[in-house]
């Protein structure tokens, strides 16, 4: 039995802190070519938090403000009832009038039960805060009342009684949406200009015995965060507001803790367009959760030095962040991010509502439980909180959502730092026997939403034994491909093979049994196509999943969406290969690297259709989930059957056959640009050509097969997708030259 290890990893620290409450909350191809490492863990450090969720109550509105000690969690919002984990919305369900506790352990309630109220219009719980001792609970929002007993938009709760302080009044004349406490200081942030019948502008501070303090921090805009530093001395503002105490400082600013002057102005450091919903600290950092409106916004995470209170680092994912918390090192955040391309990340596609990084380094890390929008506005979790209790760390997370990794879960969910009961999704397969006398095994790295190095096990012929081990680190955008030959064969044997994924802790099932028959001689067309040069070879031999195989060296692999039809024949090639089926709707392949821009390159696959509406054969486009808004570098088939090749190069530049290929026979189609401009061949003869265009549009972006964006293209089809069989599809580096195009056709016997 042989050990591996391919992948990568990130690291960080920092210190547990509860978070207060907010208004509004691809990377390289890896090869596994042999030799020892150890095993995955369970959790891909820093990441200490399982994305397992557990079963919790539910809230049947929106939760805006959360709180937590000693193992109880205090949860503030819109809402009008509470009920079990299962129970769908109307049924088990028991009073919680805009308040409810619960245990942090079990996710059930507590004895502590509070009515917020108002006598006219909608009450609100937007902010919770506890006293450094836990013993007070303030409550900040838009309520008149705290079980009948008349307050004003702020109250105090003691925590053992669950009772409101009468000692603790004092009027707000707005909605308060954050607050921070310290053991004789409370903080207040939100739309108010009167505290205790004086002048404060979205923020204002008390004692906690309800008296007005001189401490003034005015700001033009509304006030959505406030958060003391560790050390006590001074106080971040967060919002919407641009000055704070007449000078300029967008969304964001520090002040002396005693008198509200101002410590660090941040004017032109965040975008106009965008503002700031969270705040939280560890002892090293300051971190922002950031949501922007319109073109040039920034919604992501910044990490601020409290040394010097400048910028650590900051992300700039799309997809408003809503909330953000610290624990061990690694700041989780809730948001809903949908594009995350501009920092490594993931491109943009359907949102993701909860993310992980280090405190030190915005990369992503593998972290990956999953709300939906919800109701509301809706943009899924508005906050988060955390405690201890019974030797675990619970992290809780509210907000707008009604399901949590897909199943229904309204308004409140936990995480823990353990026990982790998720599996890896089982590997996807391909075998190759394109080489005499070796199997090479091929596979799709799987996804595990708390891990992301993996460990591989390989089974051959119904072992119970592996015969291989690899690691091998991946991401649910990211998922490389690995591949391990068997040279321990006999030309004419037939072999199988099953691949589990483990996190350490938890194993996928084998995956279903492929087998192939050991080659005694090298096939002649796929050879050809590596010994010219392929960077990219899908030969479409998988069965069912979501893999296309890289035949080159290379491990550029592909995405299939949406299933597709798999293992079609006749192939367009002699011998034992598949091809693949399009449904000229949704279906579609691309590439799970990121492609800097081709400066010169050739397309080359075949195909079989009947199709009318035509479609993108092959190409290249910056997104993957949905049409590409930047789309060149393609071949694609006008209604009547007639190919175009084109690219984007001062304008859209294209070359069109005179004859129609969508007669129901297979056709070999190449596209190439270089020095020589433009050329199309079909069949092994150049069919159109333009000698003038050696270059094409510059951006980052994937190979797509099937289908995409066709968008003000000349002979524009109905459809832009394909609708048809695909087999045999190569990228080169290179323009091949008409004697390569003409070899490869006539390889099509196999001969």
């Amino acid at each position: 039995m042989m050990n591996g290890s391919t992948g990568r990893r990130h690291g960080g620290s920092g210190r547990v802190r509860a978070a207060s409450a907010a208004l509004c909350l691809f990377a390289g191809a890896l090869t596994a070519t042999a030799a020892g490492a150890s095993p995955a863990a369970a959790l891909t450090p820093p990441v200490s938090i399982t994305a397992d969720d557990l079963t919790t109550w539910q809230t049947n509105g929106i939760v805006w403000s959360m709180a937590a000690t000693a193992g109880v969690v205090y949860a503030g919002g819109t809402f009008s009832t509470v009920r079990p984990p299962d129970a769908a919305a109307g049924t088990s369900e028991q009073p919680a009038v805009n308040f409810a506790a619960f245990d942090a352990a079990t996710g059930a309630p507590t004895g502590c039960s509070l009515s917020f109220t108002l006598s006219s219009g909608t009450a609100t719980v937007r902010a919770l805060a506890l006293s450094p001792d836990g013993e007070t609970l303030y409550a900040g929002g838009q309520f008149g009342a705290v079980n009948g007993v008349g307050v004003s938009n702020i109250a105090a709760v003691d925590t053992a009684t669950c009772t409101p302080r009468q000692d603790f009044k004092i009027s707000v004349s707005a909605t308060v949406r954050a607050l921070d406490v310290t053991a004789d200081t409370v903080y207040l942030a939100g739309d108010f200009n009167s505290v205790g019948g004086q002048t404060r502008n979205k923020f204002a501070a008390v004692t906690t015995g309800a008296d007005l303090l001189p401490w003034t921090a005015n700001a033009d805009e509304v006030a959505r965060a406030v958060q003391v530093t560790p050390d006590g001395q001074h106080v971040a503002l967060g919002g919407d507001f641009f000055t704070v105490n007449g000078t300029t400082s967008h969304a964001l600013a520090v002040v002396d803790a005693t008198t509200g002057a101002l410590t660090k102005s941040y004017p032109g450091f965040i975008p106009n367009t965008s503002t700031v919903q969270d705040l939280t600290t560890d002892a090293t950092g300051l971190y922002t959760a950031n949501e922007g409106t319109g073109g040039g916004v920034f919604d992501g995470r910044i990490a601020i030095d409290l040394d010097d209170y400048q910028q650590r680092w900051r992300d700039t994912c799309l997809g408003a962040t809503q909330a953000v918390l610290v624990h061990s090192g690694v700041l989780y955040s809730g948001s809903h991010a949908h594009d995350c391309a501009s920092m490594g990340g993931f491109p943009d596609q359907p949102r993701k509502h909860l993310l992980a990084q280090s405190v030190d380094d915005p990369t992503l890390l593998p972290w990956f439980p999953d709300t939906n929008d919800g109701i509301g506005e809706p943009v899924g979790p508005r906050v988060m909180a955390q405690t201890d209790k019974g030797g675990h760390h619970y992290l809780w997370v509210g907000g707008e959502f009604t399901t949590v990794n897909g199943a229904g879960q309204q308004g409140l969910t936990r995480f823990a730092d353990g026990p982790d009961t998720g599996a890896p999704w089982v590997p996807n397969v391909s075998l190759s026997t394109v080489a005499p006398g070796r199997i090479d095994v091929n596979w799709q790295t799987s996804f595990d939403t708390d891990d992301g190095e993996l460990t591989y096990r390989i089974y051959k012929d119904g072992a119970s034994t592996p015969v291989h081990t690899v690691t091998g680190y991946s991401l649910f955008w990211d998922r490389p491909q690995l591949k391990w030959t068997d040279t321990d064969v006999a030309v004419g044997e037939t072999h199988s093979y099953r691949i589990t994924a483990s996190d350490g802790t938890n194993t996928s099932a084998k995956s279903p049994a492929q087998s192939a028959t050991v080659a005694a001689s090298t096939q002649a067309y796929p050879a050809r196509v590596l010994s010219d040069g392929a960077s990219l070879y899908w030969r479409y031999d998988e069965g069912t999943s979501t893999f296309a195989a890289d035949t080159t060296g290379g491990m550029n692999n592909g995405f299939l969406r949406n299933s597709p039809a798999y293992r079609q024949t006749p192939a367009a090639i002699a011998g034992d290969s598949t091809a693949i089926g399009f449904d000229g709707a949704t279906e579609y392949a691309y590439s799970n690297k990121l492609h800097p821009q081709p400066t010169r390159f050739s397309v080359e696959t075949w195909i079989r259709t009947t199709t009318t509406r035509g479609g993108r054969i092959i190409g290249f486009g910056n997104l993957t989930m949905q049409n590409s808004t930047r789309f060149d570098k393609h071949v694609y088939m006008a209604n009547d059957g007639r190919l175009v090749f084109g690219v984007s190069s001062g304008g859209r530049r294209t070359v069109t056959t005179t004859g129609a290929y969508n007669d129901g026979a297979w056709h070999h189609v190449v596209a190439t640009q270089g020095t020589g401009g433009m050329r199309l061949y079909v069949d092994g003869q150049l069919r159109a050509s333009n000698l003038l265009f050696t270059g094409s549009e510059s951006y980052p972006g994937y190979w797509r097969v099937g289908g995409d964006n066709l968008s003000n293209w000349a002979n524009r089809p109905t459809s832009n997708f394909f609708a048809g069989q695909i087999d045999e599809t190569a990228v080169y580096p290179t323009a091949l030259s008409a004697s390569q195009v003409s070899a490869h056709y006539a390889l099509r016997t196999g001969e």
